[in-house]
């Protein structure tokens, strides 16, 4: 049964695809050449096949339920605002001429957001939101755009007022589209968590596990130009245990009464 792999997350434009697709195939070459790069339809069926070698998740799906299927590999640190060491944010935006300077100056704006099972787009929007928001509501509807360009989108084309984009997303699309990016503003950040992890399915052996860590460092130092384009300055290696601040997150919002983005 041959491996599999594929960086699905961070592929904001054709060039940076290029490039993930690129550090992957080094990487693979060091650890098991004849793993194949595929292009999933079904990440979260994708990320729990037990011949994955190694994917990238958000946080907020893997405490929810595929930490069982999958082992933590590494944690990219990026080059941008907002990240901090393995930890990152999500950067709050509204349409530039809006009158609008405070997550609390959005009460009752139309929200953006890219899919429920998103820290950045919405788990960590909700934690920020929660302790505004009276009987469980606070905007006045609901958009879900499938995507961190899609809620960008929304709000410039005035379909939307504000949305939460995670800020790795965020500096590579200000690079890529700044005809986009040049009609938004950011109003804030959200509460930083540990970035999106690499992973693997937990059948890879330890040694393997320690490979693909080795492969990430040495394909990251052998290309410094590739590096810089992808914002990317090393990797950690944190426990499971470091994600629950994600699942706190959304703990902290329901107690507070806010289920739900509403």
């Amino acid at each position: 049964m041959k491996r599999i792999a594929a960086l699905p997350m961070y592929n904001v434009s054709p060039a940076l695809a290029a490039d993930w697709h690129a550090l992957l195939a080094d990487v693979l070459r060091r650890v098991d050449p004849a793993a194949i790069i595929t292009e999933p339809d079904d990440l979260h069926a994708f990320w729990r096949r037990p011949e994955l070698l190694l994917s990238q998740t958000c946080g907020y799906p893997y405490v929810l339920g595929l930490h069982e299927h999958v082992q933590l590999i590494a944690t990219p640190h990026f080059e941008a605002p907002g990240c901090d060491g393995a930890n990152y944010s999500s950067v709050v935006i509204v349409r530039k001429e809006a009158p609008l300077d405070s997550i609390e100056a959005c009460r009752g704006a139309r929200v953006a957001f890219n899919s429920t099972d998103s820290n950045s787009g919405y788990n960590a929007l909700r934690h920020m939101v929660a302790p505004h928001a009276q009987h469980g509501r606070f905007f006045s509807t609901t958009l879900e755009t499938g995507s961190h360009l899609g809620s960008m989108r929304a709000v410039a084309d005035d379909r939307a007022d504000v949305a939460a984009i995670d800020c790795v997303t965020w500096a590579f699309a200000t690079e890529a589209y700044p005809e986009l990016t040049d009609l938004l503003r950011e109003i804030g950040y959200t509460r930083s968590s540990p970035g999106l992890p690499l992973i693997a399915s937990k059948l890879i052996s330890p040694d393997t596990a320690e490979a693909l860590r080795d492969a990430l460092s040495e394909a990251l130092a052998a290309q410094p130009e590739r590096a810089s384009r992808l914002k990317l300055k090393g990797f950690s290696h944190l426990p499971p245990q470091a994600y629950e601040s994600i699942r706190q997150m959304e703990n902290e919002a329901r107690v507070a009464n806010y289920a739900r983005l509403a």
